[in-house]
């Protein structure tokens, strides 16, 4: 017998989730696009403005100061407003700030224009894991945490050589014009699809009834005429002890990325020689790598969940043998051969991958009326990588060595090790009302 929701029989549950999971991952790889493509026109874009390492410094790190500062507040805004609104809404703008990239002629439009990605940018993750939540069951979820995830590393594979064949027949400035124009088009397709699991007559009951299967469902909208927002809310999220554990992990898992999405291109380029096209496709080898290791991850570890196995071994063993992977990018150090170069850079990102399950702690860890705040504070700690990182490695490089930098990503990543041994603890959900 046929059901009045979706296509599938009554007792048998429609597959909806996963064309929801397909938009996420399409504005993941939409997202990233307009973090990376100010790296791909670095070279030129310093060349025609005259700007200096430290001022290419600064601009990478600019969208990272609004987009950490603006986590938590953008986890309230997630709370409280209706995702299907929000989301076309939030990557509207930021694509739009993405366009004006490319008419600005100076450092300070530049700088403007990075600030304004960050804010729009912001409620992005905590929105992502607020669907997956909703729509997914607890033993599903660190996989469609790691395929959604895998969009920011396989979209990236390929968009490099794309992008740097965009800029190539455009110029930097059309490179803008073109990732910008995307995003727009993106956030009215959201709208026309996207629906809340109750809303979204493509799944069945029995759909339903297998997304609620476990108590971790979505954080409940507030009630009519309740207060939006609580200060002994923030304070619980930012006073528990197995919060800062991947608070502090998800900064050190953020410096390795950053680098990647920042000042990677500029290394091959600049201080390894390549030229540029070859360079773009030198970059696509270890983003290829972090989608590897962010796949293997997330079904691994939900594969374990399946099988019994304790959510101590199987949630926190890939992101502390990820971090450990990523303290191997040092070794790029001490040799001179481009081929084992991207090895070393190869494997550090497979493991940046491997590491990249770690939005599902937010989900395991918070009581559910937190998930927005708590994956805000999260966003925060980690989002504050991509002010530090940039703006380190813009010092650290000054004199023309990248061996302090990269040994500085390494550090990060053993930093994230020691987090999540020592701090986060058992995986347990923290009872405590908030």
């Amino acid at each position: 017998m046929q059901t009045d929701r979706g296509t599938g029989s009554a007792d048998k549950p429609t597959r909806r989730r996963y064309r929801i999971l397909a938009l996420i991952f399409a504005s993941v790889v939409i997202n990233y696009m307009d973090r990376v493509n100010l790296s791909v026109a670095a070279t030129a874009l310093s060349g025609d403005l005259s700007l200096g390492p430290v001022q290419m410094g600064l601009l990478f790190s600019a969208f990272g100061w609004t987009y950490a500062l603006l986590q938590i507040p953008g986890g309230v805004v997630v709370d409280f407003v209706k995702t299907r609104l929000l989301y076309p809404l939030i990557l509207a703008a930021w694509s739009t700030a993405t366009v004006l990239q490319g008419v600005a002629g100076s450092f300070p439009g530049l700088l403007g224009c990075r600030l304004s990605i960050g804010v729009f940018e912001a409620p992005s993750y905590p929105c992502n894991n607020k669907i997956v939540t909703a729509w997914f069951p607890e033993s599903e979820r660190a996989g469609a945490i790691a395929v959604y995830t895998s969009g920011q590393f396989v979209g990236l594979a390929f968009l490099m050589p794309l992008l740097a064949t965009v800029q190539s027949c455009f110029g930097w400035r059309g490179l803008f014009f073109a990732s910008g124009a995307v995003g727009i088009l993106w956030a009215v397709v959201w709208y026309m699809v996207y629906r809340e699991p109750s809303e979204d007559k493509g799944a069945n009951p029995a759909e339903l009834v297998h997304i609620r299967s476990d108590a971790g469902t979505a954080a409940p909208a507030a009630p009519d005429g309740s207060p939006a927002f609580e200060w002994r809310r923030l304070a619980f999220a930012l006073t528990q002890r197995k919060l800062w554990g991947i608070y502090i992990g998800q900064f050190c898992l953020g410096g390795t990325l950053i680098f990647f999405l920042t000042w990677f291109p500029t290394y091959l380029v600049e201080y390894r020689n390549l030229d540029f096209i070859k360079s773009g496709y030198m970059a696509s080898i270890p983003f290829l790598a972090g989608f590897c290791g962010v796949l293997v991850s997330g079904f691994a570890s939900d594969y374990m969940v399946r099988k019994g196995i304790s959510r101590e071994i199987a949630r926190k063993a890939p992101v502390i043998a990820g971090m450990s992977l990523s303290m191997g990018i040092v070794g790029a150090n001490y040799t001179q051969n481009t081929a084992l170069i991207i090895a070393f850079l190869a494997l550090a990102f497979f493991g940046n991958g491997l590491a990249s399950i770690t939005w599902v702690f937010v989900s395991l860890l918070s009581p559910a009326k937190t998930i927005g705040l708590v994956g805000g504070c999260f966003n925060f700690i980690g989002g504050l990588s991509a002010i530090v990182v940039p703006l380190a490695i813009g010092y650290l490089v000054k004199a023309g060595d990248f061996r302090p930098a990269l040994l500085f990503i390494s550090a990060l990543a053993f930093l994230g090790v020691c987090s999540y041994l020592f701090v986060v603890g058992k995986i347990e959900r923290i009872e405590a009302d908030p």
